[in-house]
């Protein structure tokens, strides 16, 4: 590789190096995301350089040959051939140089009789190495002098916090699709307390602060009217019983709610309130 190329290599690892410490990841798997991205431009540099090389090295094997047979064929002078010698595409994009300019080439040093041809670098890796430095200012200045983007960690932050928002709002809605067939029993001291709140705002007045039962049966004991299960007690909460003066709650509260205090009514079994209505209904198998 020669100096030149050493030289650009060199640069360009050191502006990837500081674009990648300017970035503060909050995540070990952000870091090992821009270590692979590194070394993956890494290895695109070191791939294209050889290619150069090899490239240079067909061209100085196969020029020479058709160029002869070319002059040999037509009758031109040589000097005439270099004057109407086009450059192709091919070599223009590659900044290779056409084989009658190679003694412009040639640099001082020679070792063994072989000497080196100093090729310039070629245009597309200076554009890529021109683009890597304007991108890492371009990203110092937004990310850390103005200040107009936010830096990885403080995007793991805002995203987290959404995501909090999100969670309970799908927890909320999901809650929300309960029903008499779907309500599951549980002794979550959550459900419970919410249930215990609902109950004492409206329950109170039929079932007694206690659900020791007033005008309402008594829901501490193992006697019940309409089945004792879990989804049971969410249907009568729900659809209610007019014929023996139970109210549908169905308008006033969410399923959610209806499952809470089904939970806590369930909850209340031989918890032995004072001066408990006596037993209605049919025993809880």
């Amino acid at each position: 590789m020669k100096p030149r190329q050493l030289i650009l290599l060199a640069l360009f690892l050191g502006s990837a190096n500081q674009l990648d410490a300017a970035r503060n990841s909050s995540t070990l798997i952000n870091e090992m995301a821009l270590s692979a991205i590194l070394v993956t431009l890494i290895l695109i540099v070191i791939v294209s350089l050889m290619l150069l090389k090899t490239l240079n090295i067909m061209a100085a094997i196969l020029l020479p040959a058709s160029e002869t047979s070319s002059v040999a064929e037509k009758g031109i002078e040589e000097p005439i051939l270099e004057k109407k010698a086009k450059r192709s595409l091919w070599e223009k994009l590659l900044s290779l140089r056409p084989m009658y300019e190679e003694k412009d080439l040639l640099m001082e040093h020679e070792y063994d009789g072989i000497r080196e041809l100093d090729n310039p670098t070629p245009a597309w890796f200076m554009w890529l190495f021109y683009i890597t430095i304007t991108f890492a200012f371009t990203y110092l200045l937004t990310y850390h002098v103005f200040k107009l983007g936010k830096l990885q960690n403080q995007e793991y932050v805002a995203e987290m916090k959404q995501a909090s928002v999100d969670q309970e709002a799908f927890l909320a809605k999901s809650a929300n699709r309960v029903d008499e067939n779907s309500v599951k029993l549980t002794n979550d001291p959550t459900v419970l307390k919410d249930g215990a709140a609902i109950f004492k705002q409206n329950c109170t007045p039929c079932h007694g602060q206690h659900a020791e039962g007033i005008v309402g049966p008594n829901l501490t004991d193992e006697y019940w009217l309409h089945g004792g299960n879990i989804n049971d007690i969410f249907k009568v909460i729900k659809y209610g019983v007019p014929e023996k003066g139970m109210i549908s709650w169905e308008k006033q509260l969410t399923p959610k709610q209806i499952a809470d205090v089904a939970n806590y009514v369930k909850s209340l079994k031989d918890s032995h309130p004072a001066n408990p209505k006596a037993p209605q209904g049919t025993k809880e198998s």
